[in-house]
């Protein structure tokens, strides 16, 4: 929403205000547009596998969404850890099994939809899980484990921010590329009266203003969203990891929900009475 108000304001303040002194038909010049395009989808296809293609393309349509990573979302995390490792500490690690085994059939699991569906997620949580349920690594393994897990995935989701930032940095060479094209054309013209040149001349140098701001303007804002949202999905692993080494490390699942609280945004953390009160109502469901 807030990227469709920006992209607003931005036409506004560059075309709105050109329109007031001059003609909007001078910015219109077609084969312009075609070529800038064309090099900037060109430049992105030659410079990536298919695999950051694919990534790229798939994360586009988030940009437009909202962020899933709300406080009603961390606490659905914290209560379906709380409630696993309440079983746990009941029953012991063997009676969690197939809970982690088969998640879309655990009764536990199937109570959060929100985490069960981020496939990423759950596939932490249950990996981690099955590990303490075999037993045989200490918490420092684990946590070796899984620091270098997140530095994986953390890089891989950044990728689509970083390459988006490529592109928008390739813009204005671009724009400068169409503009010398027009140029050229423009000397094999000199012999047309002023009127006609300058009117040439002035299509070839759209292709500068229009590389200028679709990198700035468009391009970019994008690449910065997904670099941000990149970031917000880096925050519910470290709570999953908190809770997890914490309960390792043998504190009770309250405590240990407590631990991945804390590894929280400020934005989005719920107070331990706000905590304690949703583990407390959903006891009874």
């Amino acid at each position: 929403m807030f990227l469709i108000i920006g992209y607003v304001i931005i036409l506004a303040a560059s075309v709105g205000t050109y329109s007031v002194h001059g003609s909007l038909a001078a910015l219109w010049v077609p084969l312009e547009y075609l070529a800038i395009v064309g090099l900037m989808i060109g430049g992105f296809v030659a410079g990536n596998n298919i695999k950051v293609i694919k990534a790229v393309v798939g994360s586009l349509p988030g940009v437009f969404k909202g962020s899933k990573y709300t406080k009603a979302y961390y606490m659905d995390v914290l209560a379906l850890l709380f409630e696993l490792l309440s079983k746990v500490r009941k029953e012991g690690l063997m009676s969690i099994e197939n809970d982690v085994e088969n998640p879309e059939a655990s009764p536990i699991f199937s109570k959060y939809p929100e985490v069960l569906h981020d496939h990423h997620v759950t596939e932490f949580i249950t990996d981690y899980l099955r590990m303490m349920v075999g037993g045989n690594l200490n918490t420092l393994e684990i946590e070796a484990l899984m620091d270098q897990e997140l530095e994986s995935h953390h890089h891989e989701v950044e990728v689509p921010g970083h390459v988006v930032a490529k592109v928008g940095d390739a813009l204005p060479a671009f724009g400068i590329v169409v503009a010398v094209m027009g140029v050229v054309n423009v000397m094999g013209s000199v012999g047309e009266p002023p009127a006609v040149l300058g009117k040439m001349i002035g299509g070839a140098l759209v292709g500068t203003f229009l590389g200028i701001l679709l990198s700035y303007g468009f391009v970019q804002p994008i690449a910065s969203l997904l670099e941000q949202k990149a970031h917000e999905g880096a925050a519910v692993y470290n709570v999953i990891k908190a809770v997890l080494l914490a309960s390792m490390s043998g504190y009770a699942p309250q405590v240990a929900v407590e631990f991945g609280r804390k590894n929280l945004p400020s934005d989005a953390r719920p107070t331990f009475l706000e905590l304690e009160e949703d583990l407390k109502s959903r006891k009874g469901k």
